[in-house]
């Protein structure tokens, strides 16, 4: 009997050993693997410091170009104000112009008579100017022509 114990005794160590083996081939794994989680932990930890300083640029950057677009947007209902004056303005213009255009003509109509009384009067101006210049140029050659027939008389008579 003794000697069972002792063989169960050596079994029993055979088979602590062999645990120990096991659990420290486990550890070791475990070990790799947890040096090899830390190494992906600091590694993923520098990669976010750069994708949060990219994130925070970037968000620097879109509120830049927010104040931009809002400045240019205010700029441009600036602008668009003017334009909005300048259809008004025009919109006055093209009145007062109908409003001349009407005017005249109301005037023309009611002066119409006086109009086409002043412009036969100024044809028969025109008329009279032309004749007074026609007689005035026909008066030099009648002078001429009657002293060359009186002239002629004369001869005439003294032959």
């Amino acid at each position: 009997m003794e000697i069972i114990l002792y063989l169960s005794a050596a079994v029993a160590a055979i088979a602590f050993f062999i645990l120990v083996l096991n659990v420290s081939n486990t550890l070791k794994s475990v070990d790799k693997t947890l040096d090899s989680l830390s190494r992906t932990v600091d590694r993923l930890e520098g990669q976010m410091q750069g994708v949060t300083s990219e994130t925070t640029e970037l968000l620097h950057k879109t509120n830049v170009l927010a104040e931009d677009i809002q400045q240019k947007t205010e700029q441009l209902n600036t602008v668009f104000y003017a334009v909005k004056d300048v259809g008004s303005s025009v919109q006055q213009l093209n009145q007062s112009v109908k409003n001349v255009t009407t005017n005249v003509a109301s005037e023309l109509e009611k002066n119409q008579h006086k109009i086409s009384q002043a412009v036969q009067w100024g044809s028969v101006v025109k008329q009279m100017v032309d004749k007074f210049k026609e007689r005035k140029e026909q008066s030099p050659v009648s002078m001429k022509n009657e002293a060359l027939v009186n002239d002629v008389k004369e001869r005439q008579r003294s032959h």
